[in-house]
């Protein structure tokens, strides 16, 4: 797609071929022609794989070109260690829980610019080469928005020329593969590593040991300074694996570190000589427990205590690994904020101010004073929520319980941070109590979005509503305290993995019409605006968007049965399913409208399939209940012959990245209907807006940019603003009104009370429906009528095919603020103090 091939691949090959017929056309493991490739590919089939091409697997296959391309990735690789060993560089290090990074082998072969050349490699082996990218599972690393956001911005720092490391987990299962049975979401074992891994590298020699539980004794050295030393009742050892990270055509390659929990004893030779076999590897069972799965139910008090201790491993393993690189260098321990800008992805990693202050306290016997100012000085916290119950606390005996030397060590920051409030606000106890990283209020808890606040130099919300909202409310005494410390980020995608590599048609397009430098620089889509109103290129903006239907289509009815017309307008809600993003607020709306059409079958109206996606958490019974509405909904109006050529209804089960790359770009309308004031910012809509679908939205997150980038004109506002949802609830919300006083609402709701959408279970959607008509904590009933009024108006906008395409090309052409480079940029510029650094491959 993306790449310079200069080289015709070999013709006398095919699948009988061996290693010796290909003669080399350049450097081992490092050419980049056809010619190259097929060589290697058939090298690694062999060396690697242990298989020869008549009997190789299509896996096989896949398995070999991986290698190939990691072959070539990693001479960028050892050259970026290299280079960023020799100079002092400060190093970006982009702590997350998650990193939804999707398949690699199409991303890496596009960043390499390689694609046709690999194509032509397999073609000349007698392998379709689609097929073989097909093989790649999707790895279990993330779950929503937060790892695929991580994702992005690797990409983006890699692309931009930026020292980085990214640390993580390497669960061996994901969150969990979904399934739909009887219309119910099913959770299955997402056992992504099966046939292995071929982009991770195993560094047994990067390793380092983390305690847990016990108690802490204290003791005083001879300059009387006191001694703390954590005596654990167990330890793990995280062990350390890479995956390489190419930049867009340049040469830096960083890496994504994970860690792997294992046993410091593996296996107890003494209990196994006493016959006790079990005994002798439990050690190793419950060790490897830390990153066996991706996000265990926190619901069950071990729950909690898992993903506590999942957070505090990967978090120290990261830490005591950039003391070491620090180490290597040659660096004093003071100079570590200088060499590090540690960025904490939410509050998973905020243990990392007490971990670090630990490590250098207890481990370094920095004074206390030095080492505050170090861990300030390091790093930096990016909330990505103002949800109460998202903000993260543990309570205190648990905490205690599993790191008792961390929260002596919270108790000594709070108890200084409190200090300083008292003697900046005098006798505010109110305040005292508001800010304190302990909540004293009942089973008391530690508040970990306060530890991140208070241990960090800058803070950062991640859309400019959200950043406000920020300062606003949840974070309102610390912005006031220090209100130098609170920046706006907004999120960003990469154009390369969400337009060039999922939408090569329309890809092709754009290099046609504004050049090439858009990918990396995507404020040139500006220049498809002087084509909005082109009749002949309109032409082609609506064939590229039809073949992208056509594909999903099929994808659709391979996955669900069920045949949908690619010429109906597509109107996507893909994400986490929860209530706050008001998936049932859209199924209302189709409940009224099938109500409708089956009143007037005689109604003019837009051809329309509506497709939901995404995972509701395990232990989330009423996101479960969402999704078996929308299923219900779906059996009834796809088999309604009055309705069925005008309206379908799909559940495309587990929305992940790899099943995006067909559904963003065969978008015609963005759904991102969450209540305003809760939705931090999202980038499923900027990944639609870029691939020309229109937003029908509230203002919230980072609709608010979107709509200001495209034109108030070319986006379907609807509902409430933050303020007015604030007033609403001030006023006393009766959310029975809001169905009492509209007829078609009132009526949707005892459709679905009277079993209409559960085979006549009048007591299946019973939460559902009394939640809506008692509580509604997300104002779905008192937005329900202006959604409707704005959804009449899409329809409207779509019978005009001409102004339509004008407002899709408009969307793509003013999508250029939602790249990731951007943010990146702004992360570097205004919170890390970090510079590209250019990778040479000669020099090294």
């Amino acid at each position: 797609m993306t790449a310079d091939s200069t080289a015709a691949p070999s013709t006398d090959s095919g699948t009988n071929a061996t290693a010796s017929t290909f003669h080399s056309a350049g450097p081992a493991r490092s050419g980049m022609d056809a010619d190259a490739l097929q060589r290697d590919i058939v090298d690694n089939l062999i060396c690697l794989q242990a298989r020869y091409p008549a009997i190789a697997t299509p896996h096989d296959w896949y398995m070999a070109l991986a290698y190939s391309v990691r072959d070539r990735m990693l001479e960028r690789w050892v050259a970026t260690v290299q280079t960023h060993a020799a100079r002092e560089v400060r190093l970006a290090c982009y702590l997350s829980a998650e990193f939804l990074i999707g398949p690699q082998l199409g991303n890496n072969l596009v960043s390499l610019g390689i694609e046709a050349n690999a194509r032509a490699a397999m073609q000349a082996l007698g392998q379709d080469f689609d097929s073989i990218l097909a093989q790649e599972e999707e790895p279990g690393l993330g779950n929503g928005g937060l790892g695929r956001l991580a994702a992005c911005y690797l990409d983006s720092l890699a692309a931009l020329e930026i020292p980085a490391i990214g640390y993580g987990i390497r669960y061996e299962f994901g969150i969990f593969d979904q399934e739909i049975r009887d219309a119910w979401q099913v959770e299955v074992t997402d056992k992504w590593l099966q046939m292995g891994n071929p982009w991770e590298i195993v560094r047994p020699d990067v390793a380092f040991y983390v305690a847990f539980g016990g108690h802490t004794e204290s003791t005083t050295d001879a300059q009387g300074r006191l001694q703390v030393r954590w005596v654990a009742a167990n330890k793990v050892k995280g062990v350390a694996y890479d995956i390489p990270v190419a930049g867009f055509h340049v040469n830096t390659c960083n890496t994504l570190r994970l860690w792997k929990s294992e046993a410091v004893e593996s296996f107890d030779l003494q209990d196994f000589n006493a016959g006790d076999y079990y005994q002798a590897v439990q050690d190793k069972v419950i060790s490897e427990t830390l990153s066996k799965v991706l996000y265990p139910n926190d619901e069950p008090e071990a729950g909690k205590r898992l993903r506590l201790a999942q957070q505090y491993f990967f978090v120290s393993c990261s830490l005591q690994d950039m003391l070491r690189l620090l180490d290597l260098k040659g660096e004093p321990t003071e100079r570590f904020a200088d060499m590090f800008a540690a960025q904490l992805n939410d509050t998973h990693p905020s243990i990392a101010v007490a971990e670090l202050m630990r490590l250098l306290v207890d481990e370094r016997q920095v004074p206390w004073d030095e080492a505050w100012d170090i861990t300030r000085r390091s790093l930096a916290y990016t909330n990505h929520t103002l949800l109460p119950e998202a903000l993260e606390t543990w309570g205190l005996p648990l905490f205690r319980n599993l790191l008792p030397r961390l929260l002596e060590i919270i108790y000594e920051i709070n108890r200084r941070f409190i200090d300083e409030v008292r003697q900046r606000y005098g006798g505010d106890e109110a305040r005292v109590a508001r800010m304190s990283l302990i909540d004293e209020r009942g089973d008391k808890r530690v508040r970990m979005a306060h530890l991140a606040t208070v241990g960090s130099h800058a803070v950062n919300g991640v859309a400019a509503l959200h950043s406000a909202l920020l300062k606003q409310t949840v974070m309102r005494d610390f912005a006031e305290m220090w209100p130098e410390r609170f920046f706006n980020v907004t999120n960003g995608v990469t154009p390369r993995r969400f337009m060039l590599l999922c939408n090569p048609q329309l890809a092709r397009l754009l290099d046609e019409t504004v050049g090439k430098d858009w990918i990396t620089d995507p404020t040139q889509l500006r220049g498809l605006e002087a084509h909005a109103d082109d009749a002949a290129f309109q032409e082609r903006w609506r064939r590229v968007k039809l073949s992208n239907k056509e594909a999903l289509t099929a994808r659709i009815h391979s996955a669900t049965g069920i045949v949908v017309d690619p010429g109906a307008l597509f109107d996507i809600q893909v994400k986490r399913i929860h209530e706050y993003k008001r998936q049932h607020l859209n199924a209302l709306f189709i409940i009224g409208l099938y109500q409708r059409l089956r009143n007037n079958p005689q109604l003019t109206l837009a051809p329309r399939c509506f497709v939901f996606g995404g995972k509701a958490a395990p232990g989330y019974a009423m996101a479960k209940l969402i999704i078996r509405l929308i299923n219900g909904v779906a059996e009834v109006v796809n088999n309604d012959p009055l309705v069925s050529d005008r309206l379908k209804v799909v559940f495309f089960p587990d929305f992940n990245v790899k099943n995006a790359h067909f559904i963003y770009p065969a978008a015609d309308l963005s759904e991102q209907i969450s209540t305003a004031g809760k939705e931090a910012s999202g980038t499923g809509n900027m990944k639609f807006m870029m691939n020309g679908a229109l937003t029908i939205g509230t203002l919230d997150g980072a609709n608010v940019e979107i709509r200001e980038q495209v034109g108030e004109e070319n986006f379907f506002l609807f509902g409430l603003s933050a303020d007015q949802v604030e007033q609403v609830k001030r006023d006393g919300y009766r959310p029975a009104d809001y169905a009492n006083g509209n007829a078609e609402l009132r009526e949707v709701l005892k459709l679905i009370a009277d079993g209409q959408f559960s085979r006549g279970d009048r007591e299946m959607f019973r939460p559902l429906v009394e939640s809506l008509l008692q509580f509604d904590p997300f104002l779905v009933l008192a937005d329900y009528a202006d959604y409707v009024a704005c959804q009449e108006r899409v329809s409207a906008a779509w019978q005009d095919v001409r102004h339509w395409t004008h407002m899709s090309i408009l969307n793509t052409a003013r999508a250029g603020k939602f790249s990731s480079d951007r943010a990146i940029s702004e992360y570097c510029s205004q919170i890390w103090n970090i510079r590209p650094v250019r990778i040479d491959l000669e020099q090294r």
